[in-house]
């Protein structure tokens, strides 16, 4: 087994992706791989103790051991609740009628 490894840590934006690579010793975690990429530094809006991690889309904990080709991504906080959103297109779909593609009365 070799002595290092190297992984990428990303993190994105709405406008912009950045992808990092970095060589670390092996058995490293995804947080040594996050501090060791720079990111932080670049991105100080990034608070660890807050944000969710993962390794490819699968969520994971800052003590993950890592394995050689692994991404890390953290990911941002939500902006909107995807059930609270869900809910309110359901209610809107019930005011308009099915297939929302008819004008209403007093527009025809």
């Amino acid at each position: 087994m070799a002595n290092e490894i190297q992984v990428e840590v990303a993190y994105a934006l709405p406008v912009q992706q950045v992808i990092m690579p970095v060589k670390l010793a092996a058995k490293s975690t995804v947080e040594e791989a996050i501090k060791r990429s720079g990111i932080l530094e670049k991105f100080p809006e990034i608070d660890l103790a807050q944000s969710k991690v993962g390794i490819f889309s699968k969520l994971t904990k800052l003590d993950t051991v890592l394995r050689d080709k692994d991404r890390v991504e953290i990911y941002r906080p939500l902006i909107a609740d995807p059930k609270e959103v869900r809910r309110q297109r359901a209610e809107e779909g019930k005011v308009m009628k099915k297939g929302g593609g008819d004008l209403p009365p007093e527009v025809s």
